[in-house]
């Protein structure tokens, strides 16, 4: 017996014993766990007992629920919570079948009889998007954490600069008897924190682009533009970007100095 060499797990579904029989056999030959199913109903009880399947392999012509349907329960039991991907096997090249297959989410499609080759080339291929897929969804929940962790830093860091300031200079904040040279270099003296990231991106939504458009001119993700723009928003003691983007514009010259540089 062959050495498992994936960690992804098939669901097999097709309503004929000896198609699921010969399809789970070449796959664990090629390293790949399965799990059999002869309906699109066991197939359902499968996927909610087993949260490892990661595949489903399914005959788009099933008795009482066709393939169609039963992946888009599957989807509808997965959620946004669990990733998975899904390939239909048709006896009949119906085109209207294959586009309403493509419009359900499934990934890919092969016609009866299975070259089976080119069948563990095409989930190979969808073993690599489930774990593109993961590592994007890890990445998602490490930008959160960060996020956190870095709203927790300027809250600290804000605080700080609370209990530093003289009475006078916190008088003059809650009367707002503050001149306007002292609000500009005020203003000036909050821009001067960011680091040169955090300017750039404070300079191109002073622009008015948008998290999309910065993280192309940047060349990083959207969530780390979100990340840097909560960041700027909570060091200049701004509200939300509009107010950034006027800070930013030519009627306060110094802020945009000190931004520039």
């Amino acid at each position: 017996m062959n050495k498992l060499v994936s960690q992804v797990k098939v669901l097999v579904v097709d309503d004929e014993p000896l198609i699921v029989e010969e399809l789970c056999e070449f796959l664990e030959r090629n390293g790949y766990r399965c799990v059999p199913a002869l309906s699109g109903h066991a197939a359902i009880t499968h996927f909610k007992q087993d949260p490892g399947i990661d595949l489903v392999l399914c005959d788009l012509h099933l008795p009482e629920l066709d393939g169609i349907e039963l992946v888009r329960e599957l989807q509808r039991l997965a959620g946004k919570q669990r990733i998975f991907e899904s390939i239909m096997l048709t006896g009949r090249a119906d085109k209207q079948d294959v586009i309403k297959a493509l419009r359900a989410g499934i990934a890919d499609y092969y016609q009866k009889p299975v070259d089976l080759a080119e069948l563990l080339e095409g989930i190979q291929r969808q073993e690599a998007v489930i774990a593109e897929r993961r590592q994007n969804e890890s990445l998602g929940h490490l930008n959160q954490k960060l996020q956190f962790l870095a709203e927790s830093i300027d809250d600290l860091y804000r605080d700080l600069d609370n209990v530093r300031r003289s009475p006078q200079e916190r008088g003059e904040e809650t009367t707002g008897a503050i001149s306007g040279e002292s609000q500009e270099r005020d203003s000036s003296m909050l821009f001067s924190r960011l680091s040169p990231r955090q300017i750039d991106v404070a300079r191109l939504v002073g622009k008015g682009q948008t998290n999309y458009q910065i993280a192309c001119e940047l060349g990083i993700t959207e969530n780390t533009v979100k990340l840097y723009v909560s960041q700027v928003l909570r060091l200049t003691h701004m509200h939300n970007r509009t107010q950034l983007a006027l800070a930013l514009s030519p009627k306060g010259p110094r802020q945009r100095d000190a931004a520039a540089r």
